[in-house]
């Protein structure tokens, strides 16, 4: 079963990720901000991070260099989750590894379509 990482200081946001990704056949786990994610990463690569920009400790931006940094993380897919909407954030996210970025709040039929784009489903 293919692994899912969901980055996010919001539990609100990281369970309703969970309820959207969950069905389509993923395995979820969950991180509250880039350094935990990091050190679930160095456990296990998973193969699809929903990751948020905004977050203490450790920022997606900061997280996705470091991730992307890792062995193998190659066929992991990334998809920057935030409230940051100005084409500046967008080239960050891109140039860091993201492979797509959707704005908050964002409903099942944009993930999947997102995740589509991808290759994810």
């Amino acid at each position: 079963m293919p692994l899912c990482l969901i980055v996010d200081d919001s539990k609100v946001v990281r369970t309703l990720a969970r309820r959207m990704i969950e069905p389509m056949g993923f395995a979820i786990q969950e991180a509250e901000h880039g350094a935990d994610a990091l050190d679930k990463c160095k456990q296990a690569i998973p193969n699809f991070i929903l990751l948020d920009w905004n977050m203490p400790v450790m920022d997606g931006l900061e997280f996705l260099t470091h991730f992307r940094a890792l062995p193998g993380n190659e066929v992991t897919k990334v998809i920057f989750c935030t409230t940051e909407t100005d084409l500046s954030h967008i080239m960050k996210a891109m140039e860091a590894g993201a492979n797509e970025y959707i704005m908050k709040p964002f409903d099942e039929a944009i993930l999947k379509d997102k995740m589509s784009q991808i290759g994810l489903l």
